[in-house]
């Protein structure tokens, strides 16, 4: 989510820039299911452009026929689709449809949030009944200050109004440890899911930030010189070297971390022909660190090429942080979403 956030906020300024109006569309609630929750957001611009997702695509052109209104009022709109006879998602949507302008503050101090790795907090103030309103809108809190979306809406409007309220964490990042062609798809796909890759090369590797596409950085420091005080609870990393004694000395590095996921790529026997390997330089290492890794990293789908063999660790990743335990969707009880 922070990542899609990120993206709204740059694409809402770079129209801005060239005079171009725009409207923020969030849901705000839901009563039944629906293909994406409350909290989700897109932006819309006054020539149909459209950035982001509310659903699968059935809900947009209504949404676009009904934000012509606030283009031409400048008031805020509460829309209600009822998914159960026109997409058979079985729910009710609330969506809110509002003007919105980003301030330069308002930008500048939402970078430095993202850029500090704080998280941030969202508030979307609302009534249930469709209808168009002076007095809904959206707020961002940053740093203990309150930033409206809409520029008509003050915080001193707020009474009755009902609040869909929350938290967004950090942006996700993933650290791959290995400089192969299989970490070049690992980042390519990890990219895709909007998360911040830094690849890190031993620095006997002729290799460059464009080998990796998606990769936000590429650092190649000496093993006695990995900074890990930017691995935090979300971040996921991945030892990929295809070396015993990188792995090794990678993990020797990481044993003060606490990563949201700690993988170590290839077989059950290799894993422990590392473990063994690390004990023997390290051992007092804490249990804790040895019990985190996840090793062979990756769930099992019959992944062979590089590429499946991402898609697999990725898998696993998000079954961790999601706290999830791997299933067929169609043996699944209950919502399918979370």
């Amino acid at each position: 989510m922070t990542h899609e956030i990120r993206f709204l906020f740059q694409t809402l300024k770079s129209w801005q820039e060239i005079g171009k109006k725009a409207v923020f569309i969030s849901i705000v609630a839901l009563d039944g299911s629906s293909y994406r929750r409350p909290g989700v957001c897109m932006i819309m611009s006054q020539d149909g452009g459209m950035v982001g997702a509310v659903s699968g695509g059935c809900v947009e052109t209504e949404i676009e026929r009904q934000a012509q209104r606030v283009f031409q009022t400048g008031k805020a709109k509460v829309i209600v689709y009822d998914g159960r006879f026109r997409i058979g998602c079985e729910g009710i949507v609330h969506i809110l449809i509002e003007p919105v302008f980003i301030s330069d503050e308002l930008f500048a101090a939402f970078e430095k949030q993202i850029e500090k790795r704080q998280s941030f907090r969202m508030e979307a103030w609302f009534y249930r009944e469709v209808g168009e309103y002076s007095n809904v809108g959206t707020m961002v809190l940053l740093n203990g200050r309150k930033y409206s979306l809409n520029p008509s809406f003050t915080i001193d409007q707020l009474t009755n109004q009902e609040c869909f309220a929350q938290t967004l964490k950090p942006l996700f990042q993933l650290f791959i440890f290995g400089a192969e062609h299989d970490a070049v798809q690992l980042c390519q796909a990890a990219r895709l899911l909007g998360w911040e890759v830094t690849v890190v090369a031993s620095p006997d590797e002729s290799k460059s930030c464009e080998y990796f596409p998606g990769a936000n950085s590429l650092i190649a420091p000496t093993f006695n010189d990995i900074d890990t005080s930017g691995i935090d609870e979300q971040t996921a990393v991945v030892l990929m070297t295809h070396s015993f004694n990188k792995d090794v000395q990678y993990l020797m590095a990481l044993k003060d971390t606490h990563p949201a996921y700690l993988g170590l790529l290839g077989s059950n026997n290799r894993r422990e022909r590392v473990l063994s390997m690390l004990l023997d330089y390290m051992p007092d290492i804490s249990t804790d660190f040895l019990e985190q890794i996840h090793g062979p990293a990756g769930i099992s789908i019959g992944a062979e090429s590089a590429p499946e063999i991402a898609v697999s660790i990725l898998a696993e990743i998000l079954s961790v942080i999601r706290r999830q335990q791997p299933v067929s969707l169609s043996e699944k009880v209950g919502s399918i979403h979370g």
